[in-house]
């Protein structure tokens, strides 16, 4: 590497090359950090390739069943009505669903003038095995859109919402 003088009067004074190649150093270690930062977080992403299985949707005996096909979502909601209710159960099927990578959106159909969207990311949960409880979670905004049939009116109430994994039993999702 050639020498870089700088003229201030003296001959020799040379400025400081330390300077630079301390420069030099910290950006390239910037770079290497920063790429070491996306390489985990998609080390991350890929740690959940596939989030079909059974989730708890807002109480332990409701579920969000989900079955994913490349990007596309289906599935369903059941949830379990009160005495005062006529079905015992109404399941819900997911219409429009899909998923870009961590990001999983779904809507599901009207029933009783009542349907869901959610919004969220899928991550890994606190559970230590694949198909153990809380291996992962879809989190996000649920929304719960409620139909006026006089008016057509929507009214939407919105929560965030973590519906954990099941996990698999002996006789499957």
């Amino acid at each position: 590497m050639g020498r870089f003088y700088c003229k201030t009067g003296r001959k020799d004074h040379q400025p400081t090359l330390n300077l630079v190649q301390k420069t030099a150093w910290l950006a390239v270690s910037l770079m290497a950090l920063a790429a070491s930062c996306s390489l985990k977080a998609q080390t991350a992403a890929s740690q959940v390739s596939d989030i079909t299985g059974d989730y708890e949707f807002l109480q332990p005996y409701n579920t969000l069943a989900i079955l994913q096909e490349d990007q596309m979502l289906k599935g369903y909601i059941d949830v379990l009505q009160g005495q005062s209710e006529s079905d015992a159960i109404l399941s819900y099927p997911i219409t429009i669903g899909e998923r870009n990578g961590d990001h999983v959106e779904f809507r599901t159909r009207k029933i009783h003038e009542m349907y869901y969207r959610f919004s969220g990311i899928a991550q890994r949960g606190k559970g230590s095995k694949k198909d153990g409880p809380d291996y992962l979670e879809l989190v996000g905004e649920l929304q719960t859109i409620k139909t006026n049939s006089v008016t057509n009116q929507e009214t939407v109430e919105r929560q965030q919402e973590v519906f954990k994994y099941k996990g698999k039993t002996s006789e499957g999702p």
